[in-house]
């Protein structure tokens, strides 16, 4: 999402120079780039000026100690605003009341609204280990209903049935009665969207709001739509008693300006971000991580915290084990290695929240598709267990009976390999000296080429 903001900025104070302090001639320059950074990833113009202003105010006349740069201390002090600007903290729900809480959903057609429901009742169920009934009060688009429930299914979500021929309130009510007599610990509602804001839906959603009395109303808004995000939050705002915001579409080519303004301009905080199309990705929205994440610092918190909901424990020790003894990386740990990646998101994603990935040259990172994850894993599998365990046994005809069964060329098959055999070459490496001695040989870098 903020792949070109990360880049322009980390050239910007790459190149800042300056004595042993940050002064407003060494800082003019740099100032102007961030500016014409944050107006190019489409934040609002006022919360640009406001922004810089708080930077200059703060940067001029700071020490920069020993160990720092001129561009270091101004790069700390534009993560400290940008933490202001988006809200300190991360703003859990409030779902401490009397259950079943409520949650009412509103925004606009198309930004991703009733995904969203899903993606919370599995947040809700997975994490915070409450029990979740959902409903649709969308009576205008008979799909989302039906799309809700098997969304539901999906994530294990009750589900309260509706039909477009119903009042939206007494769908809600009916929703709020089931939940007390299955004692659910949260509703969620989701609501009817319109291309644009207009009387209509508004009047139809203040009713729902009056009727359910929610302890939450989220409006759901896409972040690709940049500028105009931030907009849209603020007339919903005007209307309903908001009490945050989830961003959408965050995985997309979003220049990331919503994130930056919707705050400012509403008053409300992101409570969420969605990350992908799937039930599971969505993350809780932590302003420090994401400024960490937009000046190229990395989110290596909320990698750790993926890691643990998602990687297999018994199979992580016992790979280690495997790997202690000395018993060799085969084609078997290598898919076991990309389900596991996927699990946590897909490699891109991972690639997201580590340190100083946007000095990596995009020729580097373009190599890395998550798409070929599918590919490479057909391949395998069409392998035999004994052609897994022992690849050095693959010959031509070999290799054209696993093509044939992947539906892939020879020559994948062939990259493959090759790919595998550095891959093998590198857990070598782990296995004789850690981490360190690996980390040293790459020299920080991604290799030339990735086995993905």
């Amino acid at each position: 999402m903020f792949e070109n903001l990360t880049q322009r900025l980390g050239r910007t104070l790459k190149n800042l120079r300056g004595q042993g302090r940050l002064s407003e001639d060494n800082i003019k320059e740099a100032l102007r780039e961030v500016r014409m950074a944050l107006l190019e990833a489409d934040v609002a113009l006022p919360v640009v000026r406001e922004f810089i202003e708080h930077v200059r105010a703060r940067a001029v006349g700071k020490e920069v100690v020993e160990s720092l740069t001129p561009g270091q201390a101004l790069i700390g002090v534009v993560r400290d605003e940008m933490i202001t600007l988006m809200g300190q903290a991360n703003e859990d729900l409030s779902l401490n009341v009397q259950p079943p809480a409520v949650i009412l959903m509103a925004g606009l057609q198309g930004s991703g609204k009733t995904t969203t429901v899903a993606k919370l009742a599995r947040f809700l169920k997975e994490r915070r280990k409450k029990s979740v009934l959902v409903t649709s009060c969308d009576i205008y688009r008979p799909a989302a209903i039906e799309q809700l429930h098997t969304l539901a299914q999906e994530v294990g979500a009750a589900f309260h049935p509706s039909d477009p021929s119903q009042d939206p309130v007494v769908i809600a009510r009916g929703a709020l009665d089931a939940a007390r007599k299955q004692f659910a610990d949260v509703v969620i509602v989701d609501t009817a969207g319109r291309l644009h804001v207009d009387e209509a839906m508004m009047d139809e959603i203040q009713r729902l709001h009056a009727a359910l009395n929610p302890i939450e109303t989220l409006f759901v808004v896409d972040s690709m739509t940049g500028q105009d995000a931030a907009n849209t939050a603020k007339a919903f705002s005007d209307a309903l008693p908001l009490t945050g915001v989830v961003l959408t579409k965050t995985d997309g080519d979003a220049r990331g300006g919503a994130a930056l303004s919707v705050r400012h301009i509403t008053g409300k905080p992101i409570k969420f971000l969605g990350v992908g199309e799937k039930t599971a990705a969505l993350e809780p929205f932590h302003p420090e991580r994401v400024a960490s994440r937009i000046l190229g610092m990395g989110d290596v918190l909320s990698l750790i915290e993926e890691a643990e909901r998602s990687i297999d424990k018994d199979k992580a020790q016992e790979f280690a084990t495997k790997m202690k003894k000395g018993k060799g990386f085969d084609l078997e740990d290598f898919r076991d290695q990309m389900r596991q990646m996927r699990s946590m998101g897909g490699i891109a994603g991972l690639l997201d929240k580590l340190p100083g990935m946007s000095n990596v040259p995009d020729s580097v990172k373009n190599q890395v598709n998550d798409k070929e994850f599918g590919r490479l894993e057909a391949i395998i599998n069409s392998m035999t267990a004994k052609e897994r365990r022992r690849p050095d046994i693959i010959n031509g005809p070999r290799k054209r009976r696993i093509a044939a069964g992947s539906g892939t060329q020879v020559q994948d098959v062939n990259r493959l390999l090759k790919q595998f055999t550095q891959m093998q070459k590198m857990m070598k490496k782990m296995a004789k000296g850690g981490m360190a001695k690996l980390m040293r040989g790459l020299g920080g870098k991604l290799p030339g080429k990735m086995p993905f």
